[in-house]
């Protein structure tokens, strides 16, 4: 029994740990508390950036969980990787911080957190663990500018396809650049089409259904990953033709109040469901090699 005692790999005292660390725990919660009050006052008020606290709390619950069960291969990392990535992490920090770039802000805070968890589990340990990393990325709010330029084709075509659609039923729809004519009034294709502002959260919530429900395999998160676009597409042509009917038959301001977000998020919820279904197909339907264990 002596002999396997020592052969075994040492397990991480969590109380040893957080007796050993708590500086550097309240010094990063020091710099999380400021950022998450910003979040709270700018993006996760869009709806591109609505999905930012569920992952933020699902990604800590799932982090906390696999790294307490990795325990037996912790291995601190060398120091002078923790300290580059700490030191990075937090000049990125303080340029988004003093010059208000929420995107470089939140990536340096994350680049904080990853110093501390290396330093303290190692390389071998994390990237076992990857997913929960992976996933927690999804809270760093992408520029406005990055998410505008991706998804601007993609509106201009869910709106001429809206249009179209109804146009060819009959409805008195048309569109000129940016804006949809429906009967009498206007409706903005950037407020119409704002739906697909949520594709990165579809995205993160999709891929954190696959992995607790199927596991972390990257082949099959890839090929869900790939439906996970035409399905927030085909979600976001139905709102928008349910804003445009919604316009045509009681005006631009019921259009554009309560059931615009109402619309959202039935849509949303909608999109979550296909997803649901299309993961059943696929894990009946694709090679062996894709299933996820």
């Amino acid at each position: 029994m002596a002999a396997a005692a020592e052969g075994a790999a040492p397990r991480l005292d969590l109380k040893q740990l957080l007796t050993t660390w708590w500086p550097c725990v309240v010094g990063l919660a020091a710099l999380a508390v400021p950022t998450i009050n910003t979040l709270a006052g700018q993006a996760w008020n869009r709806e591109s950036g609505a999905h930012g606290p569920i992952v933020l709390v699902t990604g800590l619950w799932l982090l906390s969980r696999q790294l307490t069960a990795a325990r037996a291969i912790a291995k601190p990392g060398a120091l002078w990787l923790s300290a580059l990535v700490l030191f990075v992490g937090l000049a990125t920090y303080v340029f988004g911080r003093v010059f208000d770039f929420i995107s470089l802000e939140t990536l340096g805070l994350f680049g904080v957190g990853l110093a501390m968890l290396h330093s303290v589990f190692g390389v071998v340990a994390l990237l076992k663990n990857w997913f929960p990393l992976f996933y927690l990325g999804f809270a760093i709010p992408p520029p406005a500018w990055l998410i505008d330029r991706i998804t601007a084709p993609l509106k201009q075509f869910v709106s001429e396809v809206a249009m179209r659609s109804l146009y060819g039923v009959g409805y008195p729809v048309s569109r000129e650049g940016v804006t949809i004519y429906v009967s009498k009034y206007q409706l903005l294709m950037e407020d119409a089409c704002s739906g697909m502002n949520s594709l990165v959260g579809l995205t993160a919530i999709s891929l954190l259904y696959i992995y607790l429900l199927r596991g972390a395999s990257v082949r099959y998160s890839l090929l869900m990953t790939a439906f996970v676009i035409p399905i927030a597409i085909l979600g976001n042509i139905l709102r928008v033709m349910i804003l445009i009917l919604l316009t045509y038959y009681f005006g631009d301001e019921v259009a554009q109040g309560f059931l615009h977000y109402t619309a959202g998020f039935l849509l949303f919820a909608i999109d979550l469901m296909l997803v649901f279904a299309v993961d059943s197909l696929l894990v009946r339907i694709v090679p062996r090699k894709w299933r996820p264990v």
